[in-house]
């Protein structure tokens, strides 16, 4: 049984439903960019593949960064639907709202995403 949503989770829903379907219209138009290129692709000399190589890489490393962030906001209406949305998963506080608004699909209070980050210098 689905339990009713609060007004906060249902506007934060809808959010996060566009920036998954923002997300998945980006990568969609970058994998067609990505075979356009392929296609032209054709005798090149070593510094015209050199380039290439690097218009791939940085291709590749934008489409891991978008398919990182679209897994965290299908998590985040997963945790919506759970009643879980905005509960820091380190120490279980409540994530203030603004910092909801500001990245809807944190996981983490700002102290705790404070703390992981020092550790990880």
């Amino acid at each position: 049984m689905d339990r009713e949503l609060t007004p906060f989770e249902k506007e934060m829903e809808q959010v996060l439903l566009q920036k998954r379907a923002d997300i998945l219209e980006k990568l969609a138009k970058s994998n067609e960019d990505f075979q356009a290129i392929a296609e032209q692709m054709g005798a090149k000399d070593s510094i015209d593949m050199s380039v290439e190589s690097l218009v791939f890489k940085k291709m590749e490393a934008i489409n891991q960064h978008d398919a990182s962030i679209l897994r965290s906001v299908d998590y985040a209406i997963i945790r919506i639907h759970e009643g879980r949305y905005g509960v820091c998963l380190k120490c279980g506080c409540k994530i203030p709202e603004e910092r909801l608004r500001a990245i809807p699909y944190a996981v983490l209070c700002i102290d705790c995403k404070n703390k992981e980050e020092e550790e990880s210098r």
